[in-house]
């Protein structure tokens, strides 16, 4: 065999690596969500990231925090940080949770972001008729580690985009294929009619 045929390991930034190697304990499924996600499957860094944004699925936060034995966790409630008690269920519309670890070592935290499913669709948690298929809502990326759809991420960034989130639109325009681009344009005029994504994301004459 041709040594140059062999596959090799792809290798991931450290902060993903990070990533996957305190998460490795945790029995149930994951993705790199946010801004990572768009460039873990664009295969390359396009801008500075502050951190790295998980999606777990609701049903999977005890056993998030049991995969992660003395981090602090802390749930953005009413715009503010609440202490997670230790079996305390987190239910809509708390859906973000902050993780410290005990350590100092990489990732010092991690953004932790609940997601909803029925069944075999991941659920928009902004509206539940807004609908995806697991299998197209978290995709393989590289290294093994799956990755949010880049159509649900920019629904996610949709809703109030910063600038990081309009360059984040530009720059996984062309990853998405005819039948994301139709999802995602209908989701967002779903929400308001006049978003500007929803031209960019028109079928061309």
């Amino acid at each position: 065999m041709d040594r140059d045929s062999v596959e090799r390991p792809v290798a991931l930034p450290p902060e993903i690596d990070a990533v996957r190697a305190v998460l490795r304990e945790l029995d149930a499924p994951w993705a790199v969500a946010g801004g990572w996600a768009i460039d873990l499957a664009l295969g390359r860094v396009t801008r500075a990231h502050g951190d790295v944004d998980v999606a777990v699925f609701r049903e999977d936060q005890q056993a998030l925090r049991a995969a992660l034995p003395g981090w602090d966790f802390a749930a953005v409630v009413g715009g503010r940080m609440t202490p997670w008690e230790r079996g305390a269920r987190l239910e809509p519309p708390v859906h973000e949770v902050h993780a410290r670890s005990p350590t100092g070592a990489p990732p010092f935290g991690l953004e932790l972001l609940l997601n909803e499913r029925d069944g075999a669709d991941w659920v928009y948690r902004r509206d539940p008729a807004v609908r995806l298929p697991l299998a197209r809502a978290i995709r393989p990326g590289p290294g093994g580690v799956r990755v949010l759809a880049p159509e649900v991420v920019l629904l996610y960034k949709s809703k109030v985009p910063r600038p990081a989130d309009e360059a984040d639109f530009l720059t996984a325009l062309p990853l998405l294929d005819r039948e994301a681009r139709t999802w995602l344009r209908a989701a967002l005029l779903r929400a308001r009619p006049d978003h500007p994504w929803a031209a960019a994301l028109a079928p061309r004459a």
